[in-house]
């Protein structure tokens, strides 16, 4: 199994970007898709998930802004973030779980740079 994930890039602040995972095997075949970030000098923190049935959860302070989404013909999970702020700046991952396993299979990760 293998999830690559990419889209990033640098961006001005207030701008938007999407970010792309996309999985060596059927997404349907996940239980659960998620993305997740880490800052420099910081751990690894959620942003959001998906499950196979399609709900959603996302990090309370990322609400509204960012927006998750599964394209089950693509086998892609994307990422849309709106309204950027350099406090987005950081490395974006996109992790899944196969229906009836645990093991979390993660993407490389994609850098994602705001510039204010």
């Amino acid at each position: 199994v293998q999830l690559q994930a990419s889209g990033g890039g640098l961006v001005q602040a207030g701008e938007s970007l999407t970010l792309s995972c996309r999985t060596s095997r059927s997404i349907s075949g996940f239980k659960f898709v998620a993305w997740y970030r880490q800052a420099p000098g910081s751990q690894r923190e959620f942003v959001a998930s998906m499950t196979t049935s399609g709900l959603t959860n996302y990090a309370d302070s990322l609400r509204g802004r960012f927006s998750i989404s599964r394209d089950n013909v693509e086998n892609t999970l994307a990422l849309k973030m709106n309204s950027l702020t350099s406090e987005d700046t950081a490395v974006y991952y996109c992790k899944g779980v196969l229906l009836g396993r645990s093991y979390e299979w993660w993407g490389q990760g994609t850098q994602v740079t705001v510039s204010s």
